[in-house]
């Protein structure tokens, strides 16, 4: 009987003391993993060495905008100071050339009938040619071998786009990428953010519009998507590489009053690291006199101007160029942005001015 009990009390030790062992092992599984990401994230393990496979890069194809200022600056963020979650390296995306080919002026033509013009034809270059819609003064005028084209209406001759109340926002975008499908011309990367503008006509020309009450047309901004959750952004900050002004009109012919076409492919998966300049030595790069300013805006010349935004998005150009890259990007007061390559200086032609 004695040893039955001490079995009995043995065994009810094992099992006390090994539920104790099981909590002690899970309490201090958590404790070690919560440990380790805290240890990650106060220490995290550098990235790998950029590839820069690519080797030296061509010039970012700023555009000549006419701006010649030079202001001063002085940093005034939400935050105080710079950011400092910007990586210290990024990646750069090749842009394949199109090469024209005989069969260059029959894909033309094709999408020219696609967006409703005939195969009216009238040669303005050798690349460029203009074709007409057959019910309306409107006409398309496209490069057969980079693909970008324009497209004007006549008012003038015909103003009744003007009579019809503009669409909403949505509406006109939705109707300028179904415009843009038809002819197979709305890739998966041009579906970054949508913006828009009221315009109304004064005095003969157009001119920005309040309200939709008092507009007579629609602008339409289509952006390429983030890539590694990157924006992009334009030489001209307002407005898209493909945009569109669109009326109330319902007719094909009359919906497009004006369009831009100028979209460059990017081939996500061929890309190569480079190291990227810090926030601190972009900033000063700035002060010195070396960015790109996009947009002065009501600023008037000369003035000191206060940096509320910095932070990096990739160039779209609307010119032909090999390499989608990174810059910084610098807002400030009353619509003023200034552009900055990224990439360190190193990996740019020596004669090169950025």
């Amino acid at each position: 009987m004695s040893s039955l009990t001490n079995i009995s009390i043995t065994s009810r030790k094992i099992i006390r003391y090994g539920i104790f062992l099981i909590l002690f092992l899970m309490v201090g599984r958590i404790f070690l993993d919560t440990g380790i990401k805290i240890y990650k994230k106060l220490f995290p393990s550098p990235p790998p060495a950029p590839t820069v496979k690519y080797g030296r890069l061509s010039a970012i194809p700023f555009p000549e905008n006419g701006i010649t200022a030079k202001p001063t600056y002085t940093l005034e963020t939400a935050e105080g100071d710079l950011p400092t979650n910007i990586s210290t390296q990024a990646k750069v995306f090749f842009m394949p050339k199109t090469n024209a080919n005989l069969l260059s002026l029959d894909t033309a033509k094709s999408k020219a009938a696609a967006l409703g013009y005939s195969a009216d034809i009238q040669q303005i270059s050798d690349t460029i040619y203009k074709f007409k819609n057959p019910n309306f003064p409107t006409y398309l005028q496209i490069n057969i071998v980079t693909g970008t084209f324009s497209v004007s209406y006549d008012l003038v001759t015909d103003s009744s786009p003007i009579d019809f109340r503009p669409p909403v926002a949505e509406v006109a975008a939705s109707g300028y990428k179904s415009f843009l499908m038809e002819a197979g011309l709305l890739p998966d990367d041009l579906t970054g953010s949508v913006t828009h503008d009221f315009l109304k006509i004064s005095d003969g020309q157009l001119k920005s519009a309040m309200s939709l009450s008092e507009a007579n047309f629609v602008k339409v901004n289509l952006f390429r998507k983030n890539y590694d959750e990157i924006p992009a952004v334009t030489g001209n900050p307002n407005q898209a590489n493909v945009w569109a002004i669109v009326s109330g009109a319902r007719s094909d012919g009359q919906e497009i009053i004006a369009s831009e076409y100028h979209y460059r492919s990017v081939d996500e998966s061929q890309y190569s690291t480079y190291p990227i300049k810090t926030p601190a030595e972009a900033f000063t790069e700035l002060q010195s006199g070396q960015a790109f300013i996009a947009s002065y805006g009501l600023n008037e010349n000369g003035s000191n101007i206060k940096i509320r935004n910095v932070y990096l998005a990739y160039f779209d150009p609307d010119t032909i160029t090999e390499y989608y890259q990174p810059i910084y990007v610098f807002e400030g007061d009353n619509g003023f942005t200034a552009y900055l390559p990224a990439i360190t200086a190193d990996y740019y032609p020596t004669n090169t001015q950025q």
